[in-house]
């Protein structure tokens, strides 16, 4: 058998500085690109760190003792966070998703969660606020969470038998550990709490119904990502993908299923409900199923770079902007420019006559798509 070889490329510090326009336009609440697209959700990672090391997002081979985390001066401040994000929700952002690597490992993290939790849409609404984490300190922070004003979070659970699920953890982290959390969280009003499992075909896929029976009727959305390629950092392989629709198949041996719309405009799940109305689960189809053509999010990166298109390789430099005094109006017309101007490879498709993405044609840098 020939060695799996891991390639890596650093991209964090070579991303372009933003342009910012001679004339600013004041945000009018709607901010769309060139396909109508408009700007409602973003994701926040706020650390490069993880106590897991996932071997389809942050393996060993690459994550080692010797790979170099961002000193903590590269990271952006809470204040910075805040203040970008006050800028992207006069744009039209209602949604905000604070991510990583592992978020409850960047310290004080509840203080950021505050300031958040103050900002108000040009309508006064609150935003949507929320959380994806690993779980495995869920259990002692989500009270503080609750309090600090998250509204509710995103548990990732690979399955629910101990050996599988250290397997993929790779860190022999215990299943019983992230269920005390998911319950924790429950019991704090975190919710309706959504449980993400990534499926790799032959590592952990006979974990799809016990997975399923076990959130089933207890309140929790059950939701099954398709192995993706995150970054270039984890060997990615299609013939370790198990399609939707086989989940689905599988699923539907046992449980009578229904189709479900929509719960929000842009959503990457297809929902689909037990006919017996004990709750529902989704299908995140990563690589088998474009969802790019009303795709309204962007991300932000730990070190300020934001990305237009979550599948995106390059992002731009907001950090140097805000290092470099630009003021907030600055801010928002650079935000302006880039969003108008953004290029994903549905846009290049469209462009061209394609119709639809093809398997593999999406890579990832930053974890936790499914939201």
């Amino acid at each position: 058998m020939s060695d799996k070889v891991i390639p890596l490329l650093d991209q964090r510090r070579l991303q372009p500085r933003p342009a910012i326009p001679a004339q600013s336009v004041p945000p009018s609440g709607l901010l769309v690109d060139a396909l109508g697209r408009p700007l409602r959700d973003l994701r926040i990672s706020v650390t490069d760190r993880c106590n897991f090391r996932c071997s389809y997002c942050m393996p060993k081979q690459v994550f080692d003792k010797h790979y170099e985390f961002l000193p903590h001066s590269d990271l952006l401040s809470f204040e910075e966070i805040s203040r970008l994000a006050r800028v992207f929700v006069a744009h039209g952002v209602q949604k905000l998703r604070l991510t990583g690597g592992e978020p409850l490992l960047r310290r004080h993290i509840e203080a950021l969660i505050e300031m958040l939790s103050e900002i108000r849409t040009p309508e006064g609404k609150p935003l949507d606020l929320t959380l994806t984490t690993n779980g495995s300190l869920l259990a002692r922070k989500a009270a503080s969470l609750k309090a600090a004003g998250l509204q509710r979070v995103t548990v990732s659970l690979d399955g629910l038998d101990d050996a599988v699920f250290q397997r993929m953890n790779d860190v022999g982290f215990p299943v019983a550990d992230v269920l005390a959390g998911i319950d924790a969280a429950q019991a704090a009003g975190l919710g309706p709490i959504k449980v993400n499992m990534v499926v790799k075909r032959g590592v952990n896929d006979q974990e799809i119904l016990p997975m399923a029976r076990h959130f089933r009727g207890c309140g929790v959305s059950l939701r099954f990502i398709e192995y993706m390629d995150v970054g270039a950092t984890n060997g990615w392989r299609m013939d370790e993908v198990l399609p939707s629709s086989a989940v689905l198949a599988r699923l539907r041996e046992e449980f009578e299923l229904q189709p479900l719309s929509a719960s929000v405009a842009g959503e990457t799940a297809e929902r689909w409900g037990y006919a017996d109305g004990q709750g529902e689960i989704g299908l995140i189809s990563s690589v088998t199923q474009a969802f790019c053509g009303d795709c309204n999010r962007a991300r932000l990166s730990t070190e300020g770079k934001l990305y237009t298109c979550l599948f995106a390789h390059s992002g731009h430099d907001l950090r140097a902007l805000l290092r470099s005094e630009a003021s907030d109006a600055e801010l928002s017309g650079a935000l302006g420019l880039l969003w108008g101007s953004r290029s994903d490879r549905y846009s290049q498709l469209r462009a061209s006559g394609a119709a639809e993405l093809g398997p593999g044609e999406r890579r990832v840098e930053m974890h936790y798509i499914g939201g």
